[in-house]
């Protein structure tokens, strides 16, 4: 069964599935989502649509962003890649979009970047399906200074349906 929803450009926020970020959040110990709702936050503090994020001064935090996946995602990669500079750690749920100007304008700054083989399962309101474009973690260390980001595949674990 399709999510006509899930598939478009509808919504723009996905929600991050929680056992894939707990792998993340175990190697690199999260304390800002600044990208959340009240309800899909991962991290106690946070800030939603109404704080904006992209506004805040991030304080050094250790960050975890999953972006609008709209026209702003470039803002937010732009805004990781700033805050990484003054201090933060940063890393960051995307598509893959390799074609992209922020792409190459500030991921490409990255420490690392990690593919991830296969697709995600998002949740997106109520709904929950697989993600129509490929993703990628990005990770921007404090202070980065990485001349070529060390590149490698993140594999999602699959359970097999009865």
């Amino acid at each position: 069964m399709t999510h006509t929803g899930l598939f478009t450009s509808l919504s723009n926020e996905w929600a991050t599935p929680q056992e894939f970020f707990d792998k993340l959040d175990t190697e690199f110990h999260f304390n800002l989502d600044p990208c959340a709702t009240s309800k899909n936050a991962k991290c106690s503090r946070y800030f939603t649509q109404a704080d904006d994020g992209l506004a805040r001064d991030w304080d050094g935090s250790r960050v975890f962003v999953n972006p609008p996946y709209g026209h702003e995602i470039s803002k937010w990669v732009r805004k990781s890649w700033e805050e990484s500079q003054r201090g933060c750690l940063v890393v960051m749920l995307i598509p893959a979009r390799t074609d992209t100007r922020y792409w190459h304008d500030y991921v490409m700054k990255a420490d690392e970047i990690r593919f991830i083989r296969g697709r995600l399962y998002f949740n997106v309101g109520e709904r929950t399906g697989r993600a129509p474009f490929p993703s990628a973690v990005v990770v921007f260390r404090p202070f980065g200074s990485a001349t070529v980001p060390i590149v490698s595949t993140f594999l999602i674990e699959r359970r097999r349906k009865p």
